[in-house]
């Protein structure tokens, strides 16, 4: 497959994790999470983008207000921020429960200067303990080859199993001014 020029390929790896983990101590970080409910699309965006923006994620800059409130202010949605000590916003946990017995992580993520230094470790058991409610049987999540190089391996690593691999392209957001060009160093802009 050629991917054309002003397109960019990502390899999506779809992964389950059918059995709660066992609870463990949960990993020390000086981060807290907050909830945002019902949060403004502006502030959102923001923070999406400065999680995002070096893995090409796009797809929540791209939508108008309404579409994005129809989907971060569903009442089976959860959107938390991950604040510093400086109170400022490093990360994003949002998931979904589509039904009572499954979850849809959606986005977990952490700027790019706290990784490495497990928070990732934290932010997850934290979500664990959210995504778990009464009655959920299994936990899905998605993750792509543009994503950060050790995301796949990490997920692998709380237990979750690869059940299939899908090839999307979309245009290069950074040629349409979408993020800037400096975004996804690692993607070069054809």
């Amino acid at each position: 497959m050629v991917v054309p020029p002003g397109e960019v390929a990502v390899v999506v790896t779809t992964l389950e994790l059918r059995t709660r983990p066992p609870a463990r101590p949960l990993p020390d970080s000086d981060l807290r999470l907050v909830r945002w409910t019902r949060p403004d699309p502006a502030k959102y965006r923001a923070l999406f983008r400065r999680v995002g923006a070096p893995w090409l994620w796009y797809s929540r800059l791209t939508m108008d207000d309404g579409a994005l409130r129809a989907l971060i202010h569903r009442p089976e949605t959860q959107v938390h921020a991950v604040i510093d000590r400086a109170g400022i916003e490093v990360g994003l946990l949002e998931f979904t429960h589509p039904s009572p017995d499954w979850c849809q992580l959606e986005y977990l993520a952490l700027v790019p200067e706290l990784t490495g230094k497990g928070h990732g470790r934290w932010l997850m058991a934290l979500a664990m303990a959210m995504m778990w409610r009464p009655g959920v049987e299994m936990v899905r999540v998605n993750t792509g080859s543009l994503d950060h190089p050790g995301a796949l391996n990490f997920y692998r690593r709380q237990g979750f199993v690869p059940l299939m691999r899908t090839v999307e392209t979309f245009a290069d957001p950074r040629l349409n001014r979408v993020l800037p060009p400096e975004a996804g160093p690692h993607v070069p802009i054809l």
